[in-house]
């Protein structure tokens, strides 16, 4: 049923609702998608967890991330909300829960929706998609949204997949990597396949190589025990980085329906070859050099011989007509020198170099996910003057100065959240997807794990691991270090095209 029927209620149950997931993300997105006029009429959101909460002391919980400014706002969100406590285990308490929502939702709308959302460790999926199952079932739909990580190999991937599939169908199921929401990342499908400018160039006989970058410039922050369990390739790259990966490559799909999307994914995922340790770089962080931040083994909860890598830099290989020689090097890693995220698609260099003398750049078409979105076109062009030198210039597209300053960049999980409303499965991940996914990567993890392999170790805040730029120059990555990009104000943009605008018209002669 259509997300705007007057007819159904709408129910949110968020599973975990007193842990930090669904303080930092969930909460604040619900609240988001409530601000901007998203909700269907009678929805109302209902918290699951263990501990003993108040209503006061959960209200304030859980609006504790909210933006301020918003107080009238939030009053009316949380009027919306209240806390359930029950054990995750426990059939008794889910009939309870149940006989708890019917009784609201009887009073609200003759048909009854349902949304379980898991702010849950994985190692409780199962029991809790158990207990809906069996006793909380919306009288109407019922959908379930599972947070990564989903599994740490194949084969618990497919114990998961196998567990969940058992309970719920592939439509009730939503997977979700918050990545596939955020602004940039959707936009990929529309600069590719919007822009007949890049048709015919988005292959191996115009592309180089492709870099993915995400980069933090924190550690693990008190998250150390979490993290030594599943390292940098499972946090970071076998999910975001791959799935961006896989729509920048993927073949045109017959539509954008979200299953003629996840096909193109999934066609291109089994063409990457399973990566090699000799196409790996690990890394892990020490203490900064003025001793202001400590190493990740430093921290309490990890263990001191730790072999986990907090840096990974891999190249995949898509052995297919389109990509074949063209490496895709994905790059992520926590304690680094800046906060981003990027898709940098270098081009060859012209066949016929007239400036052999020139200090040139390669054209390189860089998407900027986060911060600062942006779409840019590095270009050699002539300076202004009688010298003749070649200067590195771009074509710019930056979203705050080019929407006039306010563009509506709405966060990733305020997106995903409002698409499981709509039944909208485009940007979520599908079981066929993951499977592919953990083939690529499960044989390098076992190897990694089986033989301990020491990272190597960078200082907290260096750019990466030394090693990592030889990998990127042995496939042919040629990095600019005298290039510098800066977004453009939004400021002077605006003035600008003011401006152009007030110029008076030339009289036509």
């Amino acid at each position: 049923m259509a997300a705007s029927s007057e007819a159904a209620s709408l129910t949110i149950v968020v599973m975990g609702a007193s842990g930090d997931l669904a303080r930092k993300k969930t909460y604040p997105a619900l609240f988001s998608v409530f601000c901007n006029g998203l909700f269907p009429p009678n929805t109302q959101i209902a918290g699951f967890a263990r501990s003993a909460f108040t209503e006061e002391k959960f209200h304030a919980r859980i609006s504790s991330c909210f933006p301020k400014g918003k107080e009238e706002e939030a009053k009316e969100f949380l009027a919306k909300c209240f806390y359930f406590r029950g054990q995750y285990t426990s059939a008794a308490d889910y009939k309870r829960l149940d006989d708890t929502l019917i009784a609201m939702e009887t009073k609200l709308a003759p048909v009854n929706n349902r949304i379980f959302y898991m702010a849950i460790p994985p190692s409780i999926f199962v029991p809790v998609a158990t207990n809906i199952r069996g006793n909380a079932m919306a009288p109407g739909w019922t959908r379930v949204v599972v947070e990564k990580p989903f599994g740490k190999d194949l084969e618990s991937s497919e114990a998961l997949g196998k567990a969940l599939g058992a309970l719920f169908t592939e439509e009730q199921l939503y997977r979700i990597d918050h990545y596939l929401g955020k602004e940039m990342v959707q936009n990929l499908m529309v600069l590719r396949f919007a822009n007949s400018v890049f048709t015919p160039m988005w292959n191996r006989h115009y592309i180089k190589c492709v870099k993915i970058t995400f980069k933090e410039p924190f550690g693990t922050k008190g998250r150390g025990g979490y993290f030594d369990e599943f390292g940098i390739i499972r946090d970071v790259m076998q999910n975001h980085l791959l799935q961006i990966m896989s729509l920048v490559a993927m073949e045109p799909p017959a539509s954008r329906n979200a299953e003629d999307v996840r096909n193109e994914k999934v066609k291109v995922l089994k063409c990457v070859k399973p990566i090699v340790l000799e196409d790996v770089v690990l890394g892990q962080y020490g203490e900064d050099p003025l001793g202001s931040e400590t190493s990740y083994i430093d921290d309490p909860t990890v263990p001191n011989d730790s072999v986990t890598p907090t840096f990974a830099a891999a190249v995949l290989h898509v052995q297919n007509d389109r990509w074949a020689g063209v490496p895709f090097i994905l790059k992520c890693g926590k304690a680094l020198d800046a906060r981003k995220a990027e898709i940098r698609v270098q081009f060859q260099e012209p066949y016929n170099n007239l400036y052999p003398n020139m200090k040139r750049s390669r054209n390189e078409l860089v998407i900027r996910v986060q911060p600062n979105e942006a779409i840019y076109l590095k270009m050699n062009l002539k300076e202004p003057g009688l010298s003749g030198d070649v200067c590195h210039k771009e074509l710019d597209f930056t979203y705050k100065a080019g929407f006039g300053g306010k563009p509506d960049v709405r966060g990733a999980y305020e997106t995903l959240i409002y698409d499981v409303i709509r039944g909208d499965h485009n940007l979520f991940v599908r079981g066929d997807e993951l499977t592919a996914a953990w083939k690529i990567f499960t044989p390098l993890l076992h190897r990694i794990e089986g033989e301990k392999i020491k990272p190597e170790p960078y200082e907290f805040g260096s750019r990466r691991p030394v090693s990592s730029d030889a990998l990127s120059k042995k496939y042919g990555y040629e990095h600019d270090t005298q290039y510098r990009w800066e977004p453009p104000s939004a400021v002077h943009y605006s003035r600008s095209v003011k401006t152009r605008r007030a110029l008076p018209k030339k009289k036509v002669m």
